[in-house]
């Protein structure tokens, strides 16, 4: 049951970040609202990559996150998505910490969700995971 916890609570907090970005939550709860101050957040996260790189950085982890997320919900290959996604959130954590401080970081409890992600991709019992069905498929052919 942890298992799947882990999984919707990342994928959750994945698609919220992303529906943020894209203006889908309300100003009263927003952190960025539009893509473009996403955009202008990544860059200050980022300092180390030029500006014309930005789009490209944000759209990449944008897609990262959909992906990932999708991925940890259906339990498809979850030990190696929450592998990428503990990876992922680590730098960002990391990324946060270097520009703007580690309080940031701790607000958020981007440090806390890196751990819980590497957490996940270290259980090996399969609960309500396509990757069930898949393995089930495989032994029967």
């Amino acid at each position: 049951m942890v298992k799947i916890f882990l999984r919707l609570a990342l994928s959750a907090g994945f698609l919220s970040a992303v529906a943020d970005r894209f203006g889908i939550w309300s100003k009263e709860v927003s952190v960025w609202g539009n893509w473009d101050s996403f955009l202008n957040y990544t860059q200050v996260i980022n300092p180390w990559f030029p500006d014309s790189l930005i789009p490209l950085v944000g759209g990449v982890v944008t897609f990262a996150e959909v992906i990932f997320a999708i991925c940890l919900i259906l339990g498809f290959r979850t030990e190696l998505f929450a592998k990428l996604s503990g990876w992922l959130l680590l730098i960002f954590a990391l990324s946060m910490t270097f520009s703007t401080g580690i309080k940031g970081v701790f607000d958020f409890s981007v440090f806390a969700c890196s751990a819980s992600a590497f957490a996940l991709s270290l259980m090996k019992d399969k609960y309500l995971e396509i990757d069930t069905l898949i393995s089930i498929s495989k032994t029967r052919q």
